[in-house]
């Protein structure tokens, strides 16, 4: 007798969870899909985010193609968190995966498995925490062991190809530490910095973790289009002290973040969004 595919649900305390209700919504190319609600439900047996039934399925969801040219990707998917479904050319769902990126997941999965990544299905969820997209990540899943009786070939243990540890690159630092006495001035370490490299975007905390939406937006936006781009943390005052106060007089700019391209400032989060949206930074950046 065939057995049957399992899947163990694991459990964390209300407690971690903010007073909000977040919302899943499900979006493909040019079109927008109206927002779902998730809820916070407590339970002896089980304290944790239970997607309620108003949550779309997959067999509910509309397949997005993938296109060819992997410049394109970013017009196609968005750069938030969620939950995604990858299907080969005969329809066949090779992989359920959770990101903080879609579109720089997919990008990554049309890279590494091209003949595997033809269509997606993707649903955002709205102010996601870690439980929030681990919850949609099993309710697919487990739609999808229902349906079929298996695990998708892509999740199946020890399968390395579709989930891949990718060191990301360490954010620059301007100077040794706050008590070494700087032979440049800093606004000439900027200035070189900026003129070095082809793409510098200088925000609130790390690129692997952000401290404010508009920084992760940012990057979500940059690794969504596959930039190989330098971060630096205008927040690390032991190690860029004084870099918020000068590089707002060296680029006349007010607020973070800040993104440089081939050495000239191109703005802030707003601006960036707009020239994502456009296609104007993908253009941008292949020059």
């Amino acid at each position: 007798m065939a057995s049957t595919a399992t899947l163990n649900l694991l459990t964390s305390p209300t407690s971690i969870f903010p007073k909000i209700t977040p919302r899943l919504s499900f979006s493909s190319h040019l079109k927008t899909f109206p927002s779902l609600s998730l809820k916070l439900t407590n339970s002896k047996r089980l304290s944790s985010l239970t997607l309620v039934s108003a949550v779309k399925k997959i067999s509910e969801t509309d397949n997005v193609k993938v296109p060819l040219e992997s410049n394109e990707i970013s017009g196609y998917f968005p750069a938030d968190s969620g939950v995604y479904a990858v299907f080969d050319q005969n329809n066949d769902l090779q992989f359920i995966g959770v990101s903080r990126n879609i579109a720089a997941s997919v990008l990554s999965h049309r890279k590494s498995v091209s003949d595997l990544c033809s269509a997606v299905k993707v649903g955002v969820v709205d102010e996601p925490d870690r439980t929030t997209l681990t919850e949609a990540w099993k309710s697919w899943m487990e739609e999808h062991i229902a349906a079929t009786g298996k695990v998708p070939p892509g999740n199946e243990s020890g399968n390395g190809i579709w989930v891949k540890r990718v060191q990301k690159k360490s954010d620059l630092r301007l100077t040794p530490g706050r008590n070494v006495q700087l032979t440049i001035p800093l606004e000439e370490l900027i200035d070189r910095l900026v003129k070095e490299n082809k793409v510098v975007a200088f925000i609130k905390g790390s690129r692997s973790a952000p401290l404010c939406g508009f920084s992760q937006r940012v990057v979500g936006i940059l690794e969504s289009q596959g930039a190989d781009y330098e971060s630096v943390d205008v927040l690390d005052e032991e190690h860029n002290s004084g870099l918020r106060d000068t590089l707002k007089s060296y680029s006349n700019w007010p607020t973070f973040p800040q993104v440089f391209v081939n050495g000239e400032l191109v703005g802030g989060c707003d601006i960036l969004v707009s020239m994502h949206e456009k296609g104007e930074l993908s253009t941008l950046l292949k020059k």
